[in-house]
């Protein structure tokens, strides 16, 4: 929507082969205000070289024909017209998402993919799609030629990047603009800018942004930096100053920590940015990470489109975020919004960025932290509060033309959450996992965009939920990617009505095949601080025994639904279907009268369940243990479900089956007792369940693999390490190679560890 002053002309306009030797660059005076068209010539002048801080580069913006002013009504805003076509330089749910945005307005869309990603959703979406390398992302999504390269194949003229990856590579954008081709993101120069949170702050710092008070210099002497340290005050949080993603960051609350979490956090910050200097902060002990998201066009306006809260976070990562910010108050939100536009134009910025600020819940003081030159993982939930389409605005930022809505024209209507939904295993420290996606049901999205909204629009009267997928069911989830599988969007009239629509929309999302963190999702979303809008960053350390309680064995009720399932299948096989259940132990009692014993192992107990006929067509006897339930009625729904009166309740379970050998593994999704978050269990036929544990763990005498991952060599001690001393007495796996989690790594044989 736009305001109703603001004409707008849409003009035909004859494009330019973008790729061929007569593209031009061109760059114009910055405005004062939005520049409008009066008779005569476009003023438009030609110009080398980067633009000083006076003018805007419309190149690689325009870098095609034009028509003249003739063309359109003085006193009318000119419009340039979208992209014929664009790549998108990413991956999984971003480039899924950036595709249907570019479908919906005509544009045409060209994928990139690596090997491993032949198959992926997003190759199947876009219009055209160029394998460019191996699964590893130096070899494939990082390799800047290899996608120049296909932008000239395919005719691309414009690259939009994503997240991750290359999208705040400044390189990358300057490369583009000296091939012709547009980088749908801000300057080159506000990217290296905010891209150090060093020089980030120092330019905060002279456009009077308040920063959170430490050192930011470039001298990195260890004792040097002990020095400030001690000079700020404990506890104090060293930050990789290319960081992101939580790499390179460490909390220190001593002065005799402080060398070892320097070292650690130089360590991680060489291997993830290939940069080990850092800086000092003061750690702010209940803080909230509040963000701006913030939009700037080539024409000099900046808006913002309020703010997010982004608190609860594992891994120092996001896992949950909502929009507004809950308890914050009007003057808070007004001061967020003024200070972040601020920054963003102390950069000259152009196009979607985040501001984000730490938020000090004691003091009610907010500080810069950083701020991200593209497009966040989490900005549906900044559409679905104003109705807006983010990524449209960033198409249109692009073409050249004007912000489509002021400042005072945005809306701010009821409240979203998003939640992501990652491969991880939270009961082992959230580290990823990886496999075939075996089973995936979502619940059903009411819109694929965010519902248009006005200033003056009444909260809406129902939930609204967006999905935002990049993997469909028997994708794989490997391990050279982030684990992210989708983002479930909600959007309601208040932030109650919006969680109780994310805790049913949990509940109706299944995964089978990989760990994932749905259950830990649900259980967030209903816990009593998170609903009393009580965040803050330490949410889930503080909160863990609520949130991650032992594992309970599944209920009576539940283990019955299953082996009523696997005795119904069996009996409904063909004797050509060859499973372990087709020739299960049966005995007839009085006649026609049946009896099954089946064997299950949950949480690593076996359980003897007993199955008999009761008489009648349908009605079963059933033995949990000591827990008998008589006269059940149960039948197949389909291939994958059973229906069974249990405990005066007729309950429709959901059972998605995985061979192991000679074990068939189980996952029980509603039932009885079974909850939203599905329960795994084994019909086991003489094959134990593997072994293994936490980080570095398992059996003793040997170290297996935490997780999914590829085995790299290290010398700095930040390995998987061994319990005790001991004598290595195998090795189990090779440099390189892709180990699966409990994969025994090495033996050692801890007895003859003599005197070390």
């Amino acid at each position: 929507m736009r305001p109703a002053q603001r004409s707008v002309v849409s003009l035909a306009l004859p494009r330019q082969n973008i790729n061929g030797p007569s593209s031009r660059l061109f760059t114009t005076a910055r405005p004062t205000a939005r520049t409008t068209v009066a008779s005569g010539s476009l003023g438009v002048t030609e110009r080398l070289g980067r633009p000083g801080p006076s003018t805007i580069s419309l190149a690689p913006y325009l870098a095609r024909s034009f028509a003249s002013a003739a063309d359109a009504t003085p006193g009318q805003v000119f419009r340039y017209p979208h992209f014929d076509k664009i790549l998108i330089a990413n991956r999984g749910e971003i480039a899924c998402r950036v595709i249907r945005t570019a479908k919906k307005l005509g544009i045409q869309t060209v994928a990139v993919y690596s090997e491993v990603d032949a198959t992926s959703l997003h190759v199947q979406m876009a219009d055209e799609a160029y394998c460019i390398g191996p699964a590893p992302s130096s070899e494939s999504y990082l390799r800047m030629d290899k996608i120049i390269d296909v932008c000239h194949r395919s005719g691309a003229q414009a690259v939009h990047p994503g997240y991750g990856f290359l999208s705040e590579n400044a390189d990358f954008a300057e490369r583009l603009a000296a091939e012709g081709i547009v980088f749908i993101g801000p300057p080159a120069s506000a990217i290296v800018s905010m891209g150090s949170k060093s020089e980030s702050k120092t330019i905060m710092s002279a456009a009077h942004v308040p920063v959170v008070p430490g050192y930011h210099g470039s001298n990195q002497d260890t004792d040097f930096l002990a020095q400030q340290a001690a000079a700020i005050g404990y506890p104090v949080l060293i930050k990789a100053v290319h960081g992101g993603g939580g790499k390179g960051m460490r909390t220190v609350h001593a002065p005799a920590d402080f060398a070892e979490a320097l070292g650690s956090a130089r360590r991680e910050a060489a291997k993830a940015f290939g940069n080990t200097d850092v800086l000092v902060e003061k750690y702010i002990v209940r803080p909230r990470h509040i963000e701006v998201q913030v939009f700037s066009d080539t024409q000099g306006e900046c808006v913002s489109l309020w703010e997010r809260d982004c608190s609860v976070q594992r891994r120092n990562q996001k896992i949950i975020e909502e929009a507004p910010a809950p308890g914050l108050s009007a003057e808070h939100r007004a001061s967020l919004g003024a200070t972040a536009v601020a920054a963003a134009k102390a950069v000259n910025y152009v196009g979607a960025g985040t501001v984000e600020f730490i938020f000090d819940n004691d003091t009610q003081e907010f500080f810069f932290m950083e701020m991200n030159t593209r497009l966040q993982v989490e900005h549906p939930v900044t559409e679905m509060i104003t109705g807006l389409d983010l990524v449209e605005w960033q198409l249109e930022v692009a073409a050249g033309n004007p912000l489509p809505l002021s400042q005072s024209a945005i809306p701010l209507v009821g409240h979203a959450f998003e939640a992501r939904i990652y491969a991880e295993n939270p009961r082992n420290d959230f580290l990823p996992d990886s496999g075939q996606l075996v089973y995936l049901a979502t619940p059903t999205p009411t819109h694929t965009f965010a519902p248009p909204v006005t200033s003056a629009s009444a909260p809406p009267a129902a939930p609204a939920l967006r999905l935002e997928q990049g993997f469909a069911q028997g994708a794989q989830i490997g391990v050279f990617y982030d684990p992210l599988i989708a983002k479930l969007v909600v959007h309601a009239r208040s932030r109650t009505d919006a969680l109780r629509a994310l805790r049913t929309a949990l509940d109706a999302y299944h995964v089978a095949g990989v760990s994932t963190n749905i259950a830990f999702l649900r259980a967030l979303a209903a816990h009593p601080a998170f609903v009393a809008g009580a965040v803050e960053t330490g949410f889930i350390p503080k909160h863990r025994a609520a949130l991650l309680p032992p594992p309970t064995a599944p209920a009576r009720a539940l283990l019955a639904q299953a082996a009523l399932f696997l005795v119904l299948r069996a009996r409904a096989d063909s004797p050509a279907r060859a499973t372990p259940w087709t020739a299960l132990g049966a005995r007839r009692f009085g006649g026609d009268a049946h009896a099954h014993r089946v064997v299950l192992r949950a949480d690593g107990v076996d359980v003897a369940v007993h199955v008999a006929d009761a008489g009648a067509e349908g009605l079963f006897d059933v033995v949990v243990g000591a827990r008998a339930f008589g006269g059940v009625r149960a039948r197949l729904v389909g291939r994958d479900a059973v229906e069974a009166a249990l405990e005066g309740a007729v309950r429709r379970a959901t059972v998605v089956v995985q061979r192991a050998g000679a074990e068939e593994r189980l996952t029980v999704f509603g039932g009885a007792g079974g909850g939203g978050g599905g329960r795994a269990c084994a019909a086991c036929a003489g094959v134990g369940r593997r072994g293994g544990g936490g980080r570095g763990g398992g059996a003793a005498g040997a170290l297996r693999a935490p997780m999914p991952s590829v085995v790299v060599e290290h010398e700095d001690g930040d390995g998987v390490r061994a319990a005790g001393a001991g004598v290595v007495r195998a090795v189990g796996c090779a440099k390189g190679e892709v180990v699966a989690e409990g994969r025994e790594l090495v033996v050692i044989d801890e007895a003859e560890a003599g005197g070390w």
